[in-house]
């Protein structure tokens, strides 16, 4: 069993991006993405969210020395030029909702991991790859720190609550 408890970090970070539709173009202040880039765009955030396997769970940690859930996949998107809100609750208000069968690379999962409040969001994880029909992410869990899961274990199969896709 693996605990990914504690992971909605109350801490904000401010950013003057922001998400606008413009048909079939994610729009940032930095860079508008063609539908045919996108990925290769979460390519790349799936490659920088992997630099950080093996970095230690610290609750509202955005570092090498320590990362929490919402931090990874925010730092994750920052640092390829997107901007997304610092904690796993907020996230999920973001993008477009998805069946879980329907995800792929780049997409993020949330779940509900606090007993505490058994339906808030506390968790996320970004979706690195579908084989076979199983739904890979990577994730900081409070256990063994930024890892790699997946979707066909029991304690996500339960707690997963949504999918939600933000490149679009």
């Amino acid at each position: 069993m693996f605990l990914a408890y504690g992971c909605s970090s109350s801490k904000t970070a401010s950013s003057s991006k922001r998400y606008k539709k413009n048909k079939r173009r994610v729009v940032t202040k930095k860079r508008s993405v063609r539908t045919k880039d996108l990925s290769q765009l979460a390519n790349r955030i799936i490659a920088t969210a992997n630099t950080y396997k093996g970095t230690r769970y610290k609750y509202g940690g955005v570092t090498r020395k320590g990362m929490d859930c919402s931090g990874l996949i925010m730092t994750s998107f920052k640092q390829n030029g997107l901007s997304l809100p610092r904690t796993s609750y907020d996230m999920s208000t973001q993008g477009k909702q998805i069946p879980l069968k329907n995800v792929r690379k780049g997409d993020l999962l949330f779940f509900t991991t606090n007993p505490r409040k058994p339906r808030r969001i506390s968790h996320v994880g970004l979706v690195t790859s579908v084989k076979n029909g199983i739904i890979y992410f990577i994730h900081a869990s409070s256990k063994r720190g930024v890892t790699v899961n997946n979707m066909s274990q029991k304690y996500y199969k339960r707690n997963f609550a949504k999918a939600k896709r933000v490149l679009r």
